[in-house]
């Protein structure tokens, strides 16, 4: 069974409950998936379920180098120099990133608004980047976009491999036969 679910935002990536938190079995009605990679609580998007262990280590092993696509909405205007930054890799605390495809992008006019909305500052403008990645460091995006000067305000994952956000609605979830 393949499942794929739309991660609202603040929600728990996971099935164990936690008090006054809300989490995937808020959302997902199938007993015996565990989701394949997990998303920040305060990112939204495609998270993929299943009940084949196999299959749950070909989406998450960075050795499968199985892409996976974000959109980001960050601080500042990026430029090209900053673009070709995220393209080489990014040193981090943990060592230098794999090359990612970066490119601006114009916000997705299928966006849904955020609850809460995020908070902008009034004289700071913002931009949405498409960044795809092949490996899977913790709170990657995120700290990619800061080290190279443009924090991040918005995460969605969109893609996974061939899997789309594509109409699922957040909170929503479609069953792949």
């Amino acid at each position: 069974m393949l499942i794929l679910f739309n991660k609202p935002y603040d929600v728990l990536c996971q099935f164990r409950p936690v008090e006054g938190r809300r989490t995937l079995a808020d959302f997902i009605p199938h007993h015996g998936v565990h989701a394949a990679g997990r998303l920040d609580a305060d990112s939204e998007g495609l998270v993929v379920l299943t009940d084949d262990g196999s299959e749950q280590h070909r989406i998450t092993d960075p050795r499968h180098k199985l892409p996976k696509t974000y959109y980001t909405q960050v601080e500042g205007e990026p430029g090209e120099t900053v673009l070709q930054q995220l393209r080489s890799g990014i040193m981090l605390r943990d060592g230098l990133t794999r090359p990612a495809e970066a490119s601006r992008m114009d916000e997705p006019a299928w966006l849904w608004p955020r609850d809460p909305p995020v908070r902008m500052r009034q004289l700071i403008p913002t931009a949405w980047l498409e960044l795809t990645l092949r490996e899977g460091k913790n709170r990657q995006v995120r700290r990619m976009t800061a080290a190279a000067g443009h924090p991040t305000l918005r995460l969605i994952r969109y893609r996974i491999g061939t899997w789309t956000l594509q109409d699922i609605a957040p909170g929503a979830h479609k069953l792949i036969t």
